[in-house]
């Protein structure tokens, strides 16, 4: 597409990239506060804010001609319209065109004035996605317009852009500002970040063309590309984000690395009375982890390592012996989980296998109050040797004396952000070091994932489940024969097993169709005469939910209805049936978490994915997977094809994966060319790179320099 000519740049604007948005004519405080909300603050901000999804208002599309689920433009005259108040105000309006075919426009918020407005024998230009309903096709909320009997409609010249927007600026404003930077844009040889020689080496076509085009395709290019985000352009941009969140994460790593850690390279006295005394021996990739750690953490350079292993394959053992090495070396070790749950088991594994040692370990969690709360504030201040916890420990307030190792567990409900307060609160500034870090997660990060999103931590994977770990037996069942369910629950409980029975809600919620934990505790308790059944949600009080934890552990209680609040740290060898509700509102980590807490005894388990019929595509394949396999890492690649980053890693609400135009499923196949271009980039380019960072990332930069 020809590219249009820049404005004049002022002669002292090197880079009129770096212009603040209110440069722009037109743009008062008002609208560049609008903007700011969004983050974008400079004129190159504007350049990489990149549409959403493209609209064809080029061509009007007959009525006949349209298909379910197709986004188009149509012009029809209205034939009739209908105000209802059935279960909630609607108004509804059919169009006709040549086509001799009406379509059903669907209005939930109008006013009185709107609806007057409308009345047979108008012309109306809409834009919307057709979909099928009752009576046919319509179109539920609508974008239109009037037009007049005799005037010819104006059609776009080119496709139109949607972007991500905020509440007070419209799609018109925002892509207007987009325009005049646009028009600022400089020649290819001041815009190309990427030396010459790598673009050639690795096929980089022209930046400058690739935004133009991403912001106003011709009206002949190929939407289905261009929605794929498959096209040249996009995949151009595409590489040079991707390129930007490597150099990032390396960026990081390298600042950090420059940072000094305390050497924790302890006797290992505590670590051999640890093995010593644990009723099973270690599986081979176990002791191959820990000794990766245990040398990590003799290093004067801070540790950054995420260890993955499958559910059940043994992280805490090897948290524990780390957690030990500091210990042996006069530093304290901070264990941070993310629910209270979580933590409370890692507290009472730790306090199982180290006061035995002479160990003390310490709690830490928000609920503690009062005087409780501040015994354990003062006995950290003053040096215990290993704090167990949740978010709380990165709480005001919170001081420890000698931090040498940081463990975060279960790091994709956490984000970089979290991670790096939690190391802020062990630096020690007189000795200028920080303290190291362990990562651990039994959610296996697809190799794909782990090259981009963790780029800046080694990784171990502890790929080796314990001796005597059966595969669980799984099936899909409709919740219609949820009484044949109950009836194997009652068998199992009948021969002395236990099961979970899982819920997806606390509360009863028709609207969701999803089955209350009260309800189905009531359920179960009626119909398994003989057993005992408990009940665990998230809104009990901690002591009341490990107490009936304890009971279902002791055997006490045959069965336990619980919400997914159970989803990791629970272990109970003799469960050996899991039930889960309304599978298939869960996503495939979620569901491979909770299938993890059966299996763990010597007895054949079995799972039963109990589901609300219809299925949709999703929901099936998901469920599929979970019939299929119960390796973690392949079902943890499915997920990501099937959730996408920002969901697997869990990193959407922390900004740190919201890609403009990158996926990391579809673009895996630039990854390699895009570690080669960052290693060469560090290497003889370091104030291109920094530059390239600033573009792309802006104010979430500061992560960069952690």
């Amino acid at each position: 597409m020809p590219a249009r000519s820049a404005r004049a740049v002022p002669a002292d604007v090197a880079d009129p990239g770096l212009l603040p948005v209110g440069a722009l004519p037109g743009v008062g405080p008002a609208l560049a506060e609008a903007l700011a909300r969004l983050g974008l603050e400079r004129v190159q901000d504007l350049w990489f804010h990149l549409p959403l999804r493209y609209e064809d208002r080029t061509r009007i599309t007959m009525i006949g001609d349209l298909r379910p689920g197709e986004r188009a433009q149509v012009l029809g005259t209205v034939e009739a319209v209908e105000r209802g108040f059935r279960y909630r105000p609607q108004l509804k309006v059919a169009v006709g065109d040549d086509s001799r075919q009406t379509l059903l426009l669907r209005f939930f918020h109008f006013h009185r004035a709107q609806a007057e407005q409308l009345k047979p024998g108008l012309r109306l230009l809409c834009y919307g996605e057709a979909r099928l309903g009752a009576q046919g096709l319509e179109m539920v909320h609508p974008q239109y317009q009037r037009v007049a009997e005799s005037a010819t409609v104006a059609m776009d010249e080119r496709l139109s852009p949607v972007y991500p927007t905020t509440e007070g600026l419209g799609q018109k404003r925002l892509a207007g500002v987009i325009d005049k930077a646009l028009a600022l844009l400089p020649a290819d040889a001041e815009l190309e970040l990427i030396p010459p020689e790598l673009c050639a080496r690795h096929g980089l076509t022209s930046l400058r063309e690739a935004l133009l085009y991403a912001h106003r395709p011709p009206p002949d290019a190929a939407l289905a590309e261009l929605v794929a985000g498959r096209h040249p352009a996009q995949q151009r941009l595409a590489f040079e984000e991707l390129l930007t969140q490597h150099l990032s994460l390396k960026r990081m790593r390298a600042a950090v690395r420059r940072r000094r850690a305390p050497v924790l390279g302890g006797d290992g006295a505590l670590r051999a009375r640890l093995l010593a005394n644990l009723p099973f021996a270690l599986t081979g990739a176990q002791q191959r982890v820990a000794a990766e750690v245990i040398d990590d953490l003799a290093q004067s350079r801070p540790m950054l390592r995420l260890v993955q292993g499958d559910v059940g394959s043994g992280k805490t053992v090897v948290a524990a012996l780390a957690a030990l090495a500091a210990v042996e070396a006069g530093y304290q070790v901070a264990l941070m989980a993310p629910t209270e749950l979580l933590a409370e088991q890692h507290l009472r594994n730790f306090r199982h296998w180290l006061e035995p040692l002479g160990v003390a370990v310490e709690w830490l969690a928000g609920k503690q109050q009062g005087r409780a709360r501040q015994q354990a504030l003062a006995r950290v201040a003053e040096g215990a040797p290993v704090v167990v916890g949740t978010h709380a420990l990165m709480q005001e307030g919170v001081r420890f004396a000698r931090l040498g190792l940081a463990i975060v567990d279960e790091q994709h409900r956490f984000g970089v952000q979290q991670r790096l307060e939690l190391r802020d609160k062990g630096a020690d500034h007189a000795r200028e070091y920080v303290p190291h870090q362990l990562v651990l997660t039994a959610t296996p990060i697809p190799r794909t994932l782990a090259m981009s999103a963790y780029a800046d931590l080694d990784v171990s994977a502890i790929d080796e489940l314990p001796p005597g770990r059966r595969p669980v037996q799984t099936v899909a069942v409709s919740n219609a024969r949820r009484a044949e369910v109950i009836g194997r629950i009652h068998a199992a409980c009948a021969d002395g097993r236990q099961a979970y029975w899982v819920c997806t809600l606390i509360e009863e919620s028709e609207q969701l169709r999803a089955q209350a934990a009260e309800v189905a505790h009531a359920e179960l308790s009626a119909a398994l005469a003989g057993c005992r059944v408990g009940l665990v949600h998230g809104r009990m009080k901690a002591r009341e939910k490990q107490a009936v934890m304890d009971a279902f552990k002791a055997g006490e209680l045959s069965v336990l209805v619980a919400t997914t609040v159970i989803e990791v740290g629970v272990d109970v060898p003799n469960a050996s049936l899991m039930v889960i509700e309304n599978s298939e509102r869960l996503g495939l980590a979620q569901l491979h978490q909770l299938r993890g807490r059966v299996g763990r005894g010597a007895v054949a388990s079995n799972c039963v994915l109990l589901y609300q019929p219809p299925l949709g595509p999703l929901a099936r394949e998901r469920l599929n997977v979970m019939r299929e396999t119960c390796d973690g890492f392949r079902i943890a690649e499915k997920d990501l094809e099937l959730r996408g980053p920002g969901e697997v890693l869990g990193t959407r609400q922390t900004g740190q994966l919201a890609f403009r135009v990158a996926d990391l499923t579809r673009d895996a196949h630039l990854l390699p060319a895009v570690q080669q271009v960052g290693a060469a980039m560090l290497r003889s380019r370091p104030h291109a790179a920094e530059r390239l960072i600033e573009r792309w990332i802006g104010g979430a930069a500061r992560f960069v320099h952690a």
